[in-house]
């Protein structure tokens, strides 16, 4: 078989060599500019009974990407059809290109998948990847012990303006957006609260209702599923990013504890600053209440602020703290678990923040369950 083109300047030419032996012959210029032909064309020739194929490029004048993505094609086909190649033939820049494209594994990341699993599919590969991870989030969580226990010795290395700069940015930052979602929760809370209460002619019952339900239980509650989604998601970015730009590895190869460096600070920030805001949302959520009780159904400032005293103890205040510092840790620890197992590319950075607010509200609630199970066998 002969094929060339005038206009464009380049040839191809096969010959049987032998009884199996395909000698393929490329001349003139192979380039992206040109219309090259197609790899099938070569396999066409060799049917069922050759099975070695080799190369004669020493009338070739020219060539770049356009030959190479050529021979890729056609090193595939003779691949799928167990046909095998000697590489003498071409150009040693042909060859070496070649090498180094079969050396780079794929990138799995790069290709979505284009069939869609059923729904007992993904409920199955959920859990065992989960149990799959379940030993590595153990293994994180003795790594944050181990720092923890540095700290108290005064042997952790992290610099102070780190946890500074964390504090401000999961404390003062975030009162914002706590303040409008307490409010708006102990408003509905005071509207629950009063539809049934009006039944029996006990308004004045809000005050409780709002105030223990908003500093024991809601207010820990809501803010920790705040941080999760604003802060645990930007530590899984932050910490993926940089595992991305092998800034982990840097910390590694200089001898420092990236859980140190990186993990503690931020674990220590949410810790001191989740309590505070929680506390806060409970005070924005009693004014809701207080809104809700003195416009709507009538009940006197003065009055409910004396039943809102009456119905709070210091137990009640001690439980939300105890509640919000384990809300954020649990978020922290969320984040910088799914930032530090991210993978090396851009796709896998989203999936880390997803992850990672997923993860932290599952802890949350399951600390919630059992923190209210516990307080209420010990009669807090």
């Amino acid at each position: 078989m002969v094929q060339h083109n005038g206009e464009k300047q380049w040839q191809l030419d096969t010959r049987r060599i032998g009884d199996d032996l395909l000698e393929v012959s490329c001349g003139g210029r192979w380039c992206l500019d040109q219309d090259l032909p197609s790899a099938v064309v070569i396999m066409a020739e060799m049917g069922d009974t050759l099975h070695r194929l080799s190369f004669n490029t020493a009338q070739l004048s020219a060539w770049d990407t356009g030959f190479l993505a050529f021979l890729r094609a056609l090193y595939k086909l003779c691949a799928e059809r167990g046909v095998s190649i000697d590489q003498e033939g071409l150009p040693k820049g042909v060859r070496h290109l070649l090498a180094m494209a079969a050396a780079v594994p794929e990138q799995k990341v790069a290709r979505r998948s284009s069939t869609r699993q059923n729904l007992l599919f993904q409920v199955g590969a959920a859990t065992v990847e989960f149990f799959r991870g379940a030993p590595e989030m153990l293994h994180f969580l003795g790594e944050i012990t181990v720092s923890f226990g540095r700290l108290i010795r005064g042997r952790a290395r992290f610099r102070l303006s780190d946890l500074w700069w964390e504090i401000e940015e999961v404390g003062p930052r975030a009162l914002v957006i706590v303040s409008v979602i307490s409010f708006l929760v102990g408003l509905i809370l005071a509207y629950l609260g009063a539809d049934q209460l009006r039944l029996v002619g006990a308004q004045i019952f809000i005050a409780d209702l709002v105030a223990i339900g908003m500093v024991r239980e809601v207010g820990a509650l809501m803010t920790g599923i705040i941080i999760a989604g604003r802060t645990g998601a930007a530590f899984a970015a932050q910490l993926g990013t940089m595992q991305v730009n092998e800034e982990i590895d840097a910390f590694k190869t200089l001898g420092i504890s990236p859980v140190d460096f990186l993990v503690l600070p931020r674990m220590l920030a949410l810790m001191l600053m989740v309590p505070l805001l929680t506390l806060y949302a409970g005070f924005v959520g009693m004014l809701a209440g207080l809104l809700v009780s003195v416009t709507i159904f009538d009940i006197g400032m003065f009055e409910y602020y004396t039943e809102t005293l009456r119905a709070l103890e210091l137990k009640h205040f001690l439980v939300g703290l105890s509640k919000g510092s384990v809300y954020g840790a649990m978020v922290a620890y969320a984040g910088c678990l799914r930032g530090m197992q991210c993978g090396r590319s851009a796709e896998s950075v989203g999936e880390a923040a997803t992850s990672a607010v997923v993860t932290g509200i599952l802890l949350i609630t399951i600390s919630a369950s059992l923190m209210t199970i516990i307080f209420y066998r010990l009669g807090i």
